[in-house]
């Protein structure tokens, strides 16, 4: 907006007075100097249009942050009026759907002539009022959806006036009934011969109770209104109907007893006593209903009225926004001006500055005299007399770090000399304590075991050499017929062989084809396993992301709903305080009937109240809720309103909160189809990127912005002695602040970037963690390969080992056939040897049955051994872990307690620093020159600008870890030396963990 100008200059302005003198404020032309080149011509006037560009590039820069904001605060605008446009179209299409589903209940499109003639003035009031809606400001869609919604409610008033008269109709029905029973009751009573006179009081009595209630509704039709919910007609007649039924079966059926048997007549007053008391109730709720009627149309004719009086009140704030609108293209004017004033302080600022650097370069050149006597030439002496101050400062800190390099030092000795003791301990320990460790008692147990399993064995070794002398003595008889079942076992041999050959070819195709599924499963499984994984662990992200976001969607809706209520509570208190006086002048006799209503109707449902009683509370009303749990929503509620907010802005922002996590969500989902898309290390590489781009840009914005409110204080404190500039300051002042705050919100977005680096990390972590694992399966798939190689060989092995088996019975079979003839002579003493391997084998399969029945034994306890060991070895582990949990906390609590010192130490030193330099700074203030006091605020920025660990060279270095800012000299000696640490906060750092800084 900086190309207006304002018509007053032009016209106007001239006719009040002389006009005012302009001050002009005029500089010096730019002294070249000598020039013996072009070149240095041409070198000194790009100097100076260097200089030029350099000060329109910050006046660019000024007007596009102030034209950035204004873009800002109209989106903003936009979005509201947006999100109000939204949230106005869903409320006014629910609305008509439910009054469409409520016009479906009550059948509104049938109605009789008698109903349509009896309709109250109210409704017709109400509905002619409607018909001459305001159409002028409407669109043709906006006509129509209004069209709709005043049909709709005309049809809802007609359907609740049908309600109320065939209510009518029906209550008269059935007080026409119960005249009738009574008049046979009082037929039946004077048949009746015992204590006639008695009977014909009471029914009399009860006539005139009846008359006296008959003519209550008439008159109640006529009175005033009264406020009462509206559940009370359906629910009251419609819950007390089949009472009345239930009463009138009794009272008929109390009525024909004594006719027929002659009983006494003291149950009859009773059964007119119920019957009195229905007929009341009944009149009672027709009054009432009526009466809620009328006050549910008139109030709703109200409401009407005041929703047209608050759209004349938006149609004047309409007209008040405009004249706001004028007076901001005023302002605007003047924000020009503003700006033109600033230009021009900004060159006297410059110019200035230049003055001052030229009077220290004549200072600097100055005598100064050291404490020897002797003179140093070229050094100022505030120069001089700071670096005497800082020397002091230097040589105190050194005694005080000396001091404590000494007691760590006897720290160190002291725990050298109980390290070696505990050493030596553990290589000499007693023998006490080896024997009350868990592991030699461990031992024990199994050394006593194994001794009582040894001896079973023993006992067992006899009773098996027993045997086997029994068993040689069979052996002998059962030899005889082995040598007859060798030739049988020859003959089936060879069949086995022959199937095993077929078997063994069987095996070799299923273990080739087998080999083959495996191959192509690996593969398969090679390839989608990781994949899968991935997946897996991004879905279980975006679910979490996702229940969160429904959580907080509950909670927006929860308090949606309880702000809702409270509006509704607050407009029926609202109500209360006008109705009393209405009931009290009209009707003496309401408070009892609205107390047996409220009564009656406390257990209804609030579905219809809410719709009805939707007039708006005035502001200055308050609601008292109960004692719920919600109490600290309440108050923050209570807040908002104390502080002009309504609950439409509440409901509103909760919403656009939903959008923006609505647009989080869809982020993710792209987020996450980029993921499955690009490989891992371009991912993590892309993201590393584009957060230190980030970072690099927030800080180079933050350093501009300090260095524009250190130019700009340094440029206010030197024109303290000015009465105009002292306006100008405070307005600076006001800038200042909002800077501060706009530092304090990018400090802010700064944490939260930094947070977002840190779940990024965590996020690299985890694809970490995910390709270990994947590395874990691979080798456990290998394992798996090679166990199957394996199992391949020795099948192999086995193979060669059967086909050698089979070579050697074929050679058997031929030498057998050739010596079956020498065989046939020696029959008769392989018959006796036969007898004997009978016997044998008999013995060797008993012992090798009890072998294996102790075989079992040994391994059932073998078994329990190893589970007891396990329980042991559980139990080490718990404790080991324990200790070393212990240990690890020791440690860096130990660690902690002194970095707390470290700190203490250093924050004490700062102190004493800063108590001598508000020392320095009150001797300051006591001179009364103000050059003085400019030059003591120029020695404290040079300070600020000095490295604070060498406090010589200049800072042009930070460290990207913890933005700490030093000099380059320093870091690079510190990273020579190996001492890689900050000197402030101890955090360490590699070699591209710091960078060159250019403060101009």
């Amino acid at each position: 907006m900086s190309s207006k100008r304002p018509a007053e200059d032009q016209g106007g302005g001239s006719s009040s007075g002389p006009p005012a003198k302009k001050l002009l404020t005029r500089f010096e032309p730019v002294r070249i100097g000598t020039i013996g080149n072009l070149e240095e011509l041409d070198m000194k006037v790009l100097r100076f249009q260097n200089k030029k560009l350099v000060e329109r590039i910050e006046q660019r820069k000024r007007s596009e942050d102030e034209l950035k904001r204004r873009i800002d605060s109209l989106e903003n605008r936009q979005r509201t009026d947006d999100a109000v446009l939204m949230i106005v179209n869903r409320y006014w299409n629910q609305l008509d759907e439910d009054i469409r589903v409520l016009l479906q209940r009550f059948d509104a499109e049938t109605a009789d002539e008698t109903e349509t003639k009896n309709e109250s003035d109210e409704t017709k009031a109400f509905l002619t009022l409607l018909s001459t809606w305001d159409k002028q400001e409407l669109e043709q869609k906006l006509g129509q959806r209004v069209e709709f919604s005043k049909r709709a409610i005309g049809k809802l008033l007609q359907a609740f006036d049908r309600l109320l008269q065939r209510n009518e109709k029906l209550n008269k029905g059935i007080q026409g009934k119960v005249n009738q029973e009574v008049e046979e009751l009082d037929l039946s009573a004077t048949s009746i011969k015992k204590e006639p006179g008695d009977v014909k009081m009471e029914v009399d009595e009860k006539k005139e109770g009846e008359e006296e209630s008959g003519e209550k509704p008439v008159k109640t039709d006529e009175d005033g209104e009264t406020k009462v919910e509206p559940d009370v007609k359906t629910e009251g007649s419609e819950t007390e109907k089949p009472e009345t039924k239930k009463e009138e079966e009794s009272a008929e059926s109390e009525t024909k007893v004594p006719v027929k048997e002659e009983e006494p007549s003291e149950e009859k007053p009773e059964i007119l006593s119920l019957q009195v008391i229905v007929k009341e109730e009944l009149a009672e709720l027709q009054r009432e209903n009526r009466r809620l009627h009328n006050t549910a149309t008139y109030l709703h004719q109200r409401h009407h009225e005041h929703t047209l009086e608050v759209a004349e009140l938006q149609d004047k704030l309409t007209a008040a926004e405009t004249e706001i609108a004028e007076l901001k293209n005023k302002m605007e004017d003047l924000e020009y001006y503003h700006g033109s004033a600033n230009e021009k302080v900004d060159k006297l600022d410059r110019h200035l500055n230049d003055a001052l650097q030229k009077l220290k370069s004549f200072e600097d050149t100055t005598v100064v005299h050291d404490g020897s006597g002797k003179g140093v030439t070229g050094v100022a002496k505030s120069k001089f007399d700071e670096m005497m101050y800082e020397l002091e400062e230097q040589r105190e800190l050194a005694t005080n770090r000396l001091t404590e390099l000494e007691k760590l030092s006897k720290e160190h000795q002291e725990a050298l000399t109980e390290i070696e003791k505990l050493k030596m301990d553990l290589q000499h320990l007693p023998e006490s304590v080896i024997v009350d460790t868990t592991e030699y008692k461990c031992l024990q147990s199994q050394f006593s075991v194994l001794y009582n399993d040894s001896m079973q064995i023993r006992t067992q070794l006899d009773d098996t050499r027993n045997l086997l002398q029994t068993s040689k003595n069979t052996h002998l008889r059962h030899l005889e017929q082995l040598e007859c079942d060798e030739l049988e076992a020859q003959k089936k041999l060879r069949s086995e062989c022959i199937q095993l050959e077929d078997n063994l070819a069987q095996v070799r195709r299923e273990y080739e084809m087998l080999r083959i599924e495996f191959e192509q499963t690996l593969a398969q499984n090679e390839q989608t396993a990781p994949i899968n994984h991935e997946m897996r662990s991004l879905i279980q992200s975006l679910q979490k992301h996702n229940q969160q976001l429904k959580a907080e969607a509950s909670r927006s809706r929860r308090r949606a709903r309880e702000i809702q209520a409270e509006m509704n509570k607050m407009k029926a208190e609202g109500f209360k305080p006008e109705e009393k006086p209405e009931q009290a002048g009209e009707n003496p006799g309401g408070g009892n009937e609205q107390s047996e209503t409220g009564g009656s109707g406390g257990g209804g449902e609030p579905g219809i109240s809410t719709p009805t009683l939707s007039v708006p509370s005035p502001p200055h009303m308050g609601t008292k809720t109960e004692g719920d749990p919600g109490k600290d929503e309440e108050k923050e509620e209570m807040e908002f309103r104390e502080k002009g907010k309504t609950d439409l802005e509440v409901i509103k922002e909760l919403r656009a909160q939903l959008k923006q996590a609505q647009a989080s969500q869809k982020e993710l989902k792209l987020l996450l189809d980029m993921y499955k898309s690009a490989p891992k290390e371009q991912r993590d590489k892309v993201q590393l990127m584009a957060c230190e781009k980030k970072f690099r840009q927030e800080i180079d914005e933050l350093k501009g912005q300090i260095k524009r409110m250190q130019e700009n204080e340094r440029k206010e404190k030197r024109k303290l002695a000015e009465e105009d500039a002292i306006k100008k300051i405070s307005k600076m002042e006001e800038k200042i602040a909002e800077l501060s705050k706009n530092l304090a919100t990018q400090k802010q977005r700064e944490e939260a970037l930094l947070s977002e680096m840190e779940v990024t990390g965590q996020a690299f972590e985890d694809m970490q963690e995910q390709n270990m694992r994947l590395l874990q399966q691979l080798k456990e798939k290998d394992d798996a390969n090679f166990k199957l190689m394996s199992e391949r060989i020795k099948a192999n092995q086995i193979q060669k080992l059967l086909r050698e088996e089979k070579e050697v019975l074929a050679d058997q079979v031929v030498t057998l056939q050739s010596q079956v003839e020498a065989q046939n002579l020696v029959v008769r003493k392989l018959e006796e040897k036969e007898q004997i391997l009978q016997n044998t084998v008999t013995t060797m399969e008993k012992e090798l049955g009890l072998t294996q029945q102790a075989l079992e034994m040994h391994k059932r306890k073998a078994v329990e051994s190893s589970q007891t060991a396990a329980d042991l070895k559980l139990h080490l582990d718990k404790y080991q872990a324990q200790l070393k949990e212990a240990q690890v906390s020791v440690a860096e609590k130990t660690g902690a307690l002194e970095q707390e010192s470290f700190k203490y130490k250093r924050m004490q030193e700062e102190i004493a620093k800063l108590q001598r330099k508000l020392e320095r700074s009150k001797k300051i203030e006591m001179a009364g020159a103000a050059d003085e006091v400019l030059m003591a605020e120029i020695a404290e920025y040079k300070e600020q600008l000095t490295c604070p660990s060498c406090k010589v060279n200049k800072k042009d270095a930070v460290l990207t870890k913890c933005f700490h800012v030093f000099c380059l000299e320093c870091l690079k000696t510190r990273y020579e030396t190996r001492q890689r640490k900050c000197p402030k906060c101890n955090g360490g750092f590699g070699a591209n963990d710091y960078h060159r800084l250019y403060i101009s």
